[in-house]
């Protein structure tokens, strides 16, 4: 269920390309149709973190405290809150970056998706993890490896927002200011979708360290 629950959140931030593009591309027909389908993978993510909170017994035998498990679902669940909080925010108020800007916004919404997307793939690891007490050197190496493919991908991301709000910056004078400060806080959010699915990772590299 801790995987399921992962690969909800996740869906959900797969989609925000495809919700850039269709911004970009003045379709707000598609965005809409996106921004449900954000929606309803978040709602859906939501149920599976209670029905994990719920079933998770006191009395299951881990190899790690069920403390911690619930911390990494309470982690998982912001990619998908994060997701549904950019969605909202795009609809609601029907912005759109400038021109020069929309190639570097549909990237980087790209590489916020990529980074949750190698969370999935380590998490999607844990019951292998869970199987050996968290000790089985081969296992234990190759999610490793994820864990610092995913720290490269974010950091990707946070250069590529580095430049886009330098870029956000010269163009200021020519944009309502209102919507400058919407503008900043999407690329905000963005970036935070990659940086939760990354705490996500840590959380497991955690659990390995016990």
């Amino acid at each position: 269920p801790i995987q399921e629950h992962m690969a909800l959140a996740d869906q959900a931030a797969q989609l925000l390309p495809a919700l850039f593009r269709a911004m970009a591309a003045d379709d707000w027909d598609s965005a809409k149709q996106v921004h449900k389908d954000i929606v309803s993978a978040e709602s859906a993510a939501d149920k599976m973190k209670r029905s994990v909170r719920k079933h998770l017994p006191n009395n299951l035998f881990l190899p790690v405290p069920r403390s911690d498990l619930l911390t990494l679902v309470g982690i998982q669940d912001h990619v998908a809150n994060t997701a549904k909080d950019i969605a909202g925010l795009v609809i609601g108020r029907s912005i759109r970056f400038p021109e020069k800007l929309q190639d570097a916004a549909v990237e980087l919404a790209e590489a916020s998706a990529a980074t949750s997307g190698q969370a999935l793939s380590a998490i999607q690891e844990l019951d292998e993890l869970l199987a050996v007490g968290f000790t089985g050197q081969e296992e234990v190496r190759r999610v490793e490896d994820m864990l610092k493919t995913l720290d490269k991908l974010e950091r990707a991301s946070d250069k590529m927002a580095i430049k886009m709000r330098a870029a956000l910056f010269k163009l200021e004078k020519d944009l309502p200011p209102v919507e400058v400060m919407f503008l900043y806080q999407i690329i905000s959010l963005v970036c935070t979708v990659a940086d939760d699915a990354e705490a996500a990772g840590d959380r497991l590299q955690i659990l390995m360290a016990k």
